[in-house]
């Protein structure tokens, strides 16, 4: 026993005598090696934190939210964590975590233009709008579901990038685009405001059942002219970001659950999700409270003209 005791005694003494040669090895005081282990800990913490903040702010958000986008909304959440995070180092943690937005390829639309309706002229070809309700754009894409396909029509705000109307269904007729149409006519802020109503030439907009329910509401028609990607910018990039961010893009069970679906990713898009071209800020933000410069998706830098109405 007694044995025993010393050994576990001589142990004692030389514990300490072995961090003494550890410390020493690495030319660092027993206080700095401590320090060391702490700060380790603690990043390993924030790490996770930082996991956590930025899927639960996709999962609210989008889940294709960028890098910049997420730091911009995140910083204060940052602060209150005690996470001492700069952009570009928050940028290489995301890299570094797999968590940053892959590129995803455009998608391709197609628009049946081979009709006897009028086709109108294009009224806004090189210019910006200047306010809310000045130019709203639309556009038409293909939600996918176990029966089928069915169809999405908005009308957005090229001004402010709030959607203003919205219709799904599983047919591709005039009265699809009307209804959205129909939704962003009661959902005008500026009813006062003289309003251009500009679209591709399907045979949907060109129909005169929409032309002129869209005139009977004192708005003046706009088409594009010739295929330009850029001229119905606006509109394409919006049908992209909802069916990309919002999970729409998937097969999905049937017809009411895409209309939940849409419902709930048109108002995320437009009281939740921040802008780029909007300085970082929501369009239904914008859209109440104009005073921003409004930004082109052209891919030139050109100074475009203010569009006059």
């Amino acid at each position: 026993m007694a044995q025993n005791i010393s050994k576990r005694d001589r142990a004692k003494e030389e514990k300490p005598y072995k961090r003494k040669w550890l410390y020493g090895c690495f030319g660092i005081t027993k206080q700095a090696f401590y320090k060391r282990l702490k700060q380790q800990e603690k990043q390993r913490i924030d790490h996770q934190k930082l996991i956590l903040l930025v899927k639960n702010y996709r999962k609210k958000v989008g889940s294709k939210t960028g890098g910049l986008k997420l730091y911009n909304e995140l910083k204060q959440d940052f602060v209150d964590a005690d996470i001492k995070i700069g952009r570009d180092k928050f940028y290489r943690f995301l890299r570094h975590n797999n968590l940053l937005v892959p590129k995803t390829k455009n998608y391709i639309t197609t628009t049946n233009s081979k009709h006897m309706f009028k086709k109108y002229k294009n009224i806004v070809k090189k210019q910006v709008p200047t306010r809310p309700e000045q130019l709203w754009v639309s556009d038409i894409t293909y939600i996918k579901t176990q029966y089928g396909h069915n169809y999405l029509a908005l009308v957005t705000d090229a001004y402010s990038k709030k959607i203003m109307g919205y219709k799904l269904d599983n047919h591709m007729r005039t009265s699809l685009c009307k209804d959205a149409l129909a939704m962003a006519i009661k959902n005008r802020k500026y009813k006062d405001k003289k309003l251009i109503h500009h679209t591709d030439r399907g045979f949907q907009y060109c129909n005169p059942k929409y032309t002129e329910f869209a005139e009977n509401n004192n708005i003046t028609i706009s088409m594009t002219e010739q295929y330009d990607p850029y001229e119905n910018a606006v509109a394409e990039r919006i049908n992209r970001t909802l069916k990309e961010e919002y999970e729409l893009k998937q097969t999905i069970k049937n017809t009411d659950i895409a209309r939940d679906m849409t419902h709930q990713a048109v108002y995320i898009y437009n009281n939740l999700r921040t802008h780029f071209s909007l300085n970082l800020r929501k369009p239904e933000e914008v859209h109440l409270n104009p005073n921003i410069k409004y930004k082109s998706y052209r891919k030139k830098s050109v100074n475009l003209p203010e569009l006059k109405i």
